[in-house]
C-alpha cells in the first residue's frame, strides 16, 4: 500500500541560472535586465567562460598584468589625461583588492604576480 505524501515545495530547491544559455540575447526577469550583446559565436564564448574563467576573472587577470606594466615601464612621457586614466585604473584595482581581502576566495590557478 502506498503511503500518502504531501509536499509544499519541490524536492530540488535550487536552480542553475546561466544567462549564456538563454536563446534570446536580451531577456527580462522581474526587475533584472539581461543584455548579453551580439556575439557571432555564443557557443565559443560559453566555452571560454567555462574553461578559462568568468568575465570578472579575465578582467582581474588583465588588471594584474596592467599593474605589473605600470610599475615597470617608464611612463614619464604621458600626458595628464593619460596619467589620469592610469591613476583611476590603479584606484579601481586597489578597491577590488580591498573587497577581495574582505571575501577571500581560493584560486585553483597560478598565483598572481603580486603573491609571487
Amino acid at each position: 500500500m502506498k503511503s500518502f505524501q504531501f509536499s509544499l515545495a519541490p524536492e530540488q530547491l535550487w536552480q542553475a541560472i546561466n544567462p549564456m544559455s538563454f536563446y534570446q540575447q536580451g531577456a527580462q526577469f522581474g526587475f533584472i535586465n539581461i543584455d548579453l550583446g551580439a556575439t557571432p559565436r555564443p557557443e565559443l564564448e560559453q566555452q571560454i567562460l567555462d574553461e578559462v574563467g568568468s568575465y570578472g576573472r579575465q578582467l582581474g587577470r588583465i588588471g594584474d598584468a596592467l599593474e605589473v606594466l605600470i610599475r615597470h615601464v617608464d611612463l614619464k612621457g604621458l600626458g595628464s589625461e593619460e596619467q589620469d586614466a592610469l591613476t583611476i585604473l590603479q584606484g579601481q584595482l586597489a578597491e577590488i583588492r580591498k573587497i577581495k581581502r574582505r571575501e577571500p576566495v581560493e584560486e585553483a590557478s597560478a598565483p598572481s604576480p603580486r603573491s609571487a
